[in-house]
């Protein structure tokens, strides 16, 4: 990560907490009295082939002990009504401020993949990775509602991760390596704009 682009994240985020703390307060109080404990969801995501760090986002789902790889279509019946609306709004990814600060993230990047993806494709991901992992990104807002759709339809764990191996994988990478070649700062300020205004639209 160059400088300039470390800097655009730390003013940035540092910005945003002051702005938004206020709201990020009052969302950690509702969900606290609409879904109770835990608030938080945190796992295991790669910024390098062998850097794993915890991502923070605000709970979406109820709570299973097994719970792992992506959500499919066979994880649907555990989404909270609250966190569908979260999820539409992307305002589960509030506490990821916290992981820019701390370094894991970008604003812009590729978006953090789990750790049996990157040790069944390190070919892919020992490429991917060489950008910081973003919060949004070139694949999250081309892709990302064709990746929906597509894992939505998946009724079983397997299937879910057949489709999401097999297709998904790789268009995101082809994607976040056309970001990779091309990043500058206007095109991360580019970016940041395309996914707000994409919030607004929705």
């Amino acid at each position: 990560m160059t400088w300039s682009k470390r800097l655009f994240d730390l003013f940035f985020a540092s910005l945003l907490v002051v702005v938004l703390g206020p709201i990020l307060l009052g969302l950690l109080i509702w969900l606290l009295i609409k879904e109770g404990r835990p608030i938080f969801y945190v796992a295991e995501r790669m910024k390098g082939v062998d850097e794993p760090f915890m991502l923070w986002k605000l709970r979406t789902m109820t709570v299973v002990d097994t719970d792992s790889g992506v959500s499919g279509g066979d994880k649907s019946a555990r989404i909270t009504p609250t966190g569908a609306w979260l999820r539409s709004k992307r305002l589960d990814e509030f506490p990821q401020l916290w992981n820019i600060l701390r370094g894991d993230l970008s604003f812009v990047g590729p978006r953090p993949p789990l750790r049996q993806y990157v040790e069944r494709y390190p070919e892919i991901y020992g490429k991917v990775l060489k950008s910081r992992p973003g919060v949004t990104g070139l694949a999250s807002i081309i892709y990302h509602k064709h990746e929906a759709a597509l894992l939505e339809r998946c009724a079983s764990p397997e299937e879910t991760d057949r489709v999401y191996s097999r297709t998904c994988v790789p268009a995101k990478a082809r994607l976040d390596l056309i970001y990779q070649r091309h990043q500058n700062m206007c095109y991360d300020f580019d970016l940041v704009f395309q996914t707000i205004g994409n919030l607004f639209r929705r």
